[in-house]
């Protein structure tokens, strides 16, 4: 068991090494461009691309980044400021008030270089007129209490923002943009990777407002009329370079597999709520365990992506622990198969924990120590249940963000 869970973590370990920005910024960066350079962004890897960018351009940079709290990273001269995510705070809002005040009347000698990674669209809060933080923070809570797709909650993001959804490329010009993104995003849909500050945002307020009203999300009077004056926002095709992604991430991981004599099945980047994929990965890794699925053991199944988690209960965690519970719960011991799922950015929900190991005893271990996996289930609690049985993994945060990575190991004995 001891060999299989160090497999496991190795393979997650190369996925996050992959996709981080000292392994894959260099190889999308282009020459230092001429002129004066003005640094901003937001997410969970902006310091980290920040830091390496100070690194392979040797020159003057200034701006600044927001990150949540503990990413921080050491940079020489561009401001690293934390806040909160995934619900704003006020510390963002000023941030982000200061950013879009940066880059307000450059010129067109000059470059602004936006690094952008997952966590930027809560730390990237700047509310439209006649919308405030409370509000925002309200809207945001309750969408993701309601197990609202990402690109949903993004949707509406950018019609509560006065910097996302292309608007903060409308306010450097004429200055020249390079976005740099680090994609969390299932299909790297630029537009929706920290709700595409520059990136144009062709969505109608007509869909945020239908998605309001899907999740039976709260508002006010004042805010559906921000929301249903808000215009789409075009820009010019700027450059955009995305340096790494889930793809990046899994392909590192099943490349090891195959280093380690045990054959990858790569299904890509899945989405939906996490229960239900992790019984449908259940499924699978038992049908292949007998003999009967679409590889045979040693074999290692690869997922990334992004899942959704209707909140229930008051317990602590996160998808890819309630993935990991549902999945204990699914394979009922099955003696073959070992798991791992865990997010790439180092911080599953709200754990301070990346994931969970999920082993063929840890039922039995925890009916041991009085603890009822599904009772610990139905109360959105993972962080429990892998904290009594001491699954828990623990990286802090990585500095990169390209979402889930799930692997479930099958054994051939």
């Amino acid at each position: 068991m001891k060999k299989q869970k160090a497999l496991l973590r190795e393979l997650f370990d190369v996925a996050v090494a992959a996709a981080s920005p000292a392994n894959c910024l260099r190889t999308w960066l282009p020459e230092r461009p001429a002129g004066r350079i003005l640094v901003v962004g937001a997410g969970k890897a902006a310091a980290s691309m920040s830091h390496e960018l100070e690194q392979a351009w040797q020159g003057p940079l200034t701006g600044l980044v927001i990150v949540p709290y503990g990413y921080a990273s050491d940079c020489q001269s561009i401001e690293v400021i934390e806040a909160a995510h995934p619900i704003p705070d006020a510390a963002g809002v000023a941030a982000a008030a200061r950013i879009l005040d940066s880059v307000s009347g450059l010129s067109a000698d000059d470059t602004v270089v936006c690094v952008i990674s997952g966590g930027g669209s809560s730390l990237l809060c700047l509310p439209i007129d006649g919308v405030t933080l409370a509000e925002k923070r309200d809207i945001t809570s309750q969408l993701l209490l309601s197990g609202a797709a990402i690109n949903e909650i993004n949707c509406v993001r950018k019609k509560l923002s006065a910097i996302k959804g292309g608007k903060l490329a409308a306010a450097c010009a004429p200055a020249r943009v390079l976005t740099l993104i680090i994609s969390d995003v299932p299909g790297n849909d630029i537009a929706m990777v920290a709700s595409g500050p520059t990136v144009s945002d062709a969505s109608p307020a007509s869909e945020a407002l239908d998605i309001l009203d899907r999740y039976a999300v709260t508002i006010s009077d004042t805010v559906r009329q921000s929301v249903r004056s808000s215009r789409p926002v075009t820009i010019t095709a700027g450059d955009v370079r995305i340096l790494a992604s889930s793809d990046d991430a899994i392909i590192a991981s099943a490349a090891l597999a195959e280093k380690r004599k045990i054959t990858p099945y790569v299904l890509g980047d899945l989405s939906g709520d996490a229960r239900t994929l992790a019984r449908e990965h259940a499924e699978l890794a038992m049908q292949i365990a007998a003999g009967h699925g679409p590889l045979s053991p040693p074999c290692v199944v690869l997922s990334g992506g992004e899942t959704t988690v209707n909140v229930r209960g008051n317990g602590r965690g996160g998808r890819n622990g309630e993935y990991a519970l549902a999945l204990a719960i699914a394979l009922n011991g099955h003696p073959a198969i070992h798991a791992i799922a865990c997010d790439t950015d180092g911080i599953d929900g709200n754990g301070d924990n990346a994931g969970s190991f999920v082993t063929p005893d840890i039922l039995d271990r925890a009916a041991n120590a009085g603890i009822d996996a599904k009772q610990m289930l139905e109360r959105n609690d993972s962080y429990g249940f892998f904290s009594a049985t001491l699954d828990l993994i623990i990286t802090g945060p990585t500095g990169t963000n390209v979402n889930d990575f799930r692997a479930l190991l099958i054994s051939d004995s």
